[in-house]
């Protein structure tokens, strides 16, 4: 089983840029999901959390066998109020 962290971006997102160094200067891993060209999937995102701030982030939790299961979510304002923070919670959640 592995924790694979989500994080939803936008080019013209300074946050999502200053996030991005943030994760790479605490050596958290993440994939990239830019909300243009994974649009559906932001979508879906969007109707889940009921949240479309960015930067944002989905935890999946998956088995060996690439199955999914288990999903938690990191939201701007709901989760955490500044980007040090959802740093923070990320790290602790891939734990």
């Amino acid at each position: 089983m592995m924790k694979i962290a989500l994080l939803y971006t936008m080019n013209s997102c300074p946050f999502c840029t200053e996030i991005k160094g943030m994760m790479k200067e605490n050596n958290v891993k993440y994939i990239e999901r830019d909300i243009h060209e994974h649009d559906k999937e932001y979508e879906d995102f969007v109707k889940k959390t009921k949240n479309d701030y960015l930067p944002a982030f989905s935890i999946l939790t998956v088995s060996e066998k690439k199955e999914i299961l288990n999903v938690e979510y990191v939201l701007p304002d709901d989760n955490f109020k500044d980007l040090s923070e959802a740093v923070e919670i990320v790290k602790n959640k891939l734990l």
